[in-house]
């Protein structure tokens, strides 16, 4: 592959074809030259023993590259992001995605909802419609956005906006992996819905990435009551109960 040619003035060139070229650039290009990692970690219960028996599952947590920040854009809009509106209830409950991507909000229910957000992150309201149909919303900036619905205050989801790639969401067993990380220094930051802003402060650090240090160790948690649990309908107002009987809705 690699052949040496003996020039007049004695000297030696080395001369490499241009498929090897190629081939080391697309291999640099797409990361396979370097290693890259996959970081693990788990979250652990922390309140008290009937807390820390719980499920440990849906945290989130995303690292930042310090290293160059300049280098992270914006993911492109991924096709086919949903959250299912199905037995009143959305579906699946934490969603991650980057921020740019539309997701589809379809209603598989027999009956109306009324999809709506009033926090940070992305504030819509998707106003009533139909079972079958189908509404999507471009979440174009970064940050938590609880979902509810307008109908039926049992039904929460949670869609957290991210401009990092790397982060992970925790299992049944708390368990978390972020694949595809190169070396290199990170701010790793934790999201959980029950959990206090100030305890997720107190997560957040700084860590470098190596071949030989890429857990994140036992991510411990303290939960409390959840925003999710005591929410007002769009209006700012408690639920009316029973669900009014609205244009074409069927009761379930």
């Amino acid at each position: 592959m690699i052949s040496i040619i003996q020039r007049k003035n004695k000297s030696l060139r080395l001369e490499i074809p241009s498929c090897v070229l190629f081939l080391h650039m697309f291999a640099t290009a797409a990361g396979l030259w370097g290693q890259s990692l996959t970081v693990t970690g788990r979250v652990e219960l922390s309140n008290d023993a009937r807390t820390s028996k719980g499920d440990p599952s849906d945290a989130v947590v995303w690292l930042t590259p310090l290293t160059d920040p300049s280098g992270i854009r914006s993911a492109p809009g991924q096709n086919h992001v949903r959250l299912v509106q199905k037995n009143k209830s959305f579906s699946p409950h934490v969603l991650v995605v980057p921020v740019g991507a539309p997701v589809e909000f379809p209603n598989r229910d027999p009956f109306f909802h009324n999809v709506f957000s009033l926090f940070e992150g992305k504030r819509f309201d998707l106003g009533l419609y139909e079972a079958g149909s189908t509404r999507t919303v471009v979440f174009d900036r970064p940050g938590i956005s609880y979902i509810f619905c307008n109908i039926h205050a049992e039904m929460s989801a949670v869609v957290v906006a991210l401009r990092t790639p790397y982060y992970g969401i925790s299992d049944r067993q708390g368990v978390i992996s972020i694949p595809n990380l190169l070396p290199g220094r990170y701010e790793l930051q934790v999201w959980d819905e029950r959990a206090l802003p100030e305890d997720l402060r107190a997560l957040t650090r700084n860590l470098e990435i190596s071949e030989t240090f890429h857990s994140l160790g036992i991510l411990q948690i303290s939960r409390h009551r959840s925003v999710l649990q005591s929410h007002k309908n769009k209006y700012g107002q408690d639920y009316a109960n029973p669900t009014p009987n609205l244009p074409g809705y069927v009761h379930p």
